[in-house]
């Protein structure tokens, strides 16, 4: 892999992690269109672990108020009269889904990430995903009000993601929808709970970058987390502010016409 392709991928995962397109599906389409090598796992988790130091950098404050909280609640035996503490068991709770399902079903979503076509598919479901999320928006509810339920099943929704071209950010956002939460609450949501699921994205395929017998070479690895990092910060700070204003139809259409396209030069 060169420094150019190590930048792209980088790149794509970066702002496809969070922006509702999803990651996985572009970190396979985009080495098929451009004719450059599938990355490597190990190249993936590194890239991962750019973008899951993006999420912890931007809402460093936050997790530090849901650490505090959690010890607090916990030593004084009300582990979840503070919003804080409450908020860091939701995230909890909503990871459930899709880590039980991952250990269950590893072998078979191994096996979709190896295919484009099976992406591009799952693509056009985040489109549609998309939509109907915008068409139910109807609650103003934030954080502080939301309840377990609502954790368990926007993490059920996060289980879908598994699926590669099912959108994590976009799934997770359109179940905070359907669960009452408005636009910039649910991408905040999602975020937040996305931080465990990168993290063991990231992790699962960090012993094999550290294998004593993987030979690699160290800048193509550096590049692809930096550019992973800054991609990502940034495209946090844009949806967030974005979505505050405008809907998730944009995305749709990019899912639909990027899905469709492909499908169709690699169908007929």
């Amino acid at each position: 892999m060169s420094l150019l392709e190590a930048i792209i991928l980088g790149i794509v995962q970066g702002a496809t992690e969070f922006i509702p397109v999803s990651s996985s599906a572009h970190l396979v389409l985009v080495p098929e269109v451009l004719n450059i090598p599938q990355p490597g796992l190990a190249f993936i988790g590194v890239i991962h672990l750019g973008t899951l130091l993006a999420v912890l950098i931007y809402f460093a404050r936050d997790l530090l108020a849901i650490t505090k909280g959690i010890i607090t609640g916990l030593r004084e035996r009300h582990p979840m009269s503070n919003p804080d503490a409450r908020l860091g068991w939701f995230i909890l709770i909503g990871t459930i889904p899709a880590a039980v399902a991952g250990l269950l079903l590893k072998d078979l979503f191994e096996r979709l990430f190896e295919a484009p076509i099976p992406a591009a598919f799952f693509l056009l479901v985040t489109g549609v995903l998309l939509i109907i999320g915008e068409r139910i928006l109807s609650g103003n509810k934030t954080i502080p009000t939301m309840t377990w339920v609502d954790s368990l099943l926007i993490g059920i929704f996060q289980m879908f993601a598994l699926f590669p071209g099912i959108s994590r950010s976009g799934s997770t956002i359109v179940g905070g929808l359907w669960r009452g939460l408005d636009r910039a609450t649910a991408a905040r949501f999602s975020f937040l709970l996305g931080i465990p699921a990168i993290a063991g994205a990231g992790l699962l395929s960090l012993s094999d970058v550290l294998s004593p017998n993987r030979e690699f070479e160290t800048i193509i690895y550096i590049v692809g987390f930096l550019s992973s990092f800054i991609a990502g910060y940034i495209c946090i700070k844009f949806l967030l502010s974005y979505l505050k204003r405008n809907s998730l139809y944009v995305f749709a259409a990019y899912c639909f016409i990027v899905g469709g396209l492909f499908l169709l030069f690699n169908l007929i």
